[in-house]
């Protein structure tokens, strides 16, 4: 597993640094979003897509991936994908197991959001479903409100949620 270099206490210590996304980062990408979309949902074929292709569905359009790493290995992801004038979706937020409950979700959601509004974004939407209390919970506290869900391209999403950045 690629947080093995983390797998002592002394980690959970360290002061999480926030970077952004690199090609020697994907196989981490790819991890931390499998292992959480096998933990609470299932991997659908809009997860494939992302995750095999960081570059073109995520970056190639002007979104980026973060991460938070401890002791330099990444624990913690969040995405910005490009979905529309002047609207990101927020995907892919993971963090693994051995490291949730430490706020390093929230720190990711706020780096998100702040990309969003580094680009002039007027709003963020994301996709999530009722039995995710905790991401709900995290969501709400950062200014997300449940929409209609309309358009759906995610098979077990039964949630939609928009921050408003204008």
């Amino acid at each position: 597993m690629a947080y093995g270099a983390c797998a002592q206490a002394s980690c959970s210590t360290m002061t999480p640094e926030l970077v952004r996304y690199k090609p020697e980062y994907k196989a981490a990408y790819q991890s931390l979003s499998y292992e959480w979309l096998r933990e609470y949902v299932s991997v659908e074929p809009e997860d494939e897509r992302i995750l095999n292709d960081p570059e073109g569905v995520v970056l190639r359009g002007g979104g980026q991936i973060f991460f938070v790493l401890l002791g330099g290995v990444p624990v913690g992801t969040v995405s910005m994908i490009p979905a529309g004038e002047g609207v990101f979706e927020l995907a892919k937020l993971a963090v693994t197991a051995r490291f949730r409950g430490q706020k390093l979700g929230r720190l990711l959601m706020e780096r998100a959001i702040a990309f969003a509004r580094e680009r002039g974004a007027k709003r963020i939407l994301l996709y999530t479903n009722h039995k995710l209390t905790a991401a709900l919970h995290l969501y709400a506290a950062c200014g997300f409100r449940e929409i209609p869900l309309g358009e759906n391209k995610y098979l077990e999403s039964d949630r939609k949620m928009e921050l408003d950045l204008s």
